[in-house]
């Protein structure tokens, strides 16, 4: 219920706060590539009930790869901005303040890959997807990790998404308000959470 009510009443505050900032970059956007402005797609949320996730577009055209590193050549100039500051997940505030995610959570999978958990890794489908995360943290510079590799969504198949588990599953065991600040306080900051490398 705390978490709940801190979800809720947060995302409101930030969302009124933030406004002017999210014009700005919608403006920039409009400007610099056009519509659409926003980016919604499909994602598996809390007992695999699907909901549409909004992002700033940051890629040329309507769709975007869940990998984006192997469609480097579509990312836009202020998209890539937008990617390396993270603000564009801003918009995901309002997928908080509906109930739809929390602040901190398994960042949400697209089908294809929530549909890979098997046995007991299903339980992390118990759990709000959320807008930072211990997995997250850790692999804040994805992007940059998945370019240097040959195969970006083999990389991340077989390496980067296995560990992302772990680690949910490692977080959904730990699971309490304090490490939720902890976990906030450190994407501020940019670091990962102590205990999970």
């Amino acid at each position: 219920m705390v978490k709940w009510i801190f979800d809720r009443m947060v995302s409101l505050v930030l969302l009124i706060v933030l406004m002017p900032v999210l014009l700005i970059v919608a403006l920039c956007i409009l400007v610099a590539n056009g519509t659409p402005i926003m980016y919604i797609q499909e994602r598996i949320g809390q007992n695999a009930k699907p909901f549409k996730l909004i992002k700033f577009r940051t890629m040329k055209g309507e769709e975007e790869s869940p990998v984006a590193a192997a469609e480097l050549n579509r990312i836009t100039r202020v998209g890539r901005w937008l990617r390396r500051t993270k603000i564009d997940e801003l918009p995901e505030l309002l997928n908080i303040f509906v109930g739809d995610m929390s602040f901190v959570g398994p960042r949400p999978d697209v089908a294809g890959y929530a549909d890979k958990l098997e046995g007991d890794d299903r339980r992390l489908l118990t759990m709000k997807p959320g807008l930072t995360g211990v997995a997250s943290l850790k692999y804040r510079n994805e992007e940059d990790l998945l370019a240097a590799q040959p195969n970006p969504q083999e990389y991340n198949d077989k390496v980067i998404w296995p560990d992302k588990v772990r680690l949910n599953l490692l977080y959904m065991e730990r699971q309490s308000l304090w490490l939720d600040v902890k976990v906030l306080i450190c994407t501020a900051l940019g670091k990962t959470v102590k205990g999970f490398e």
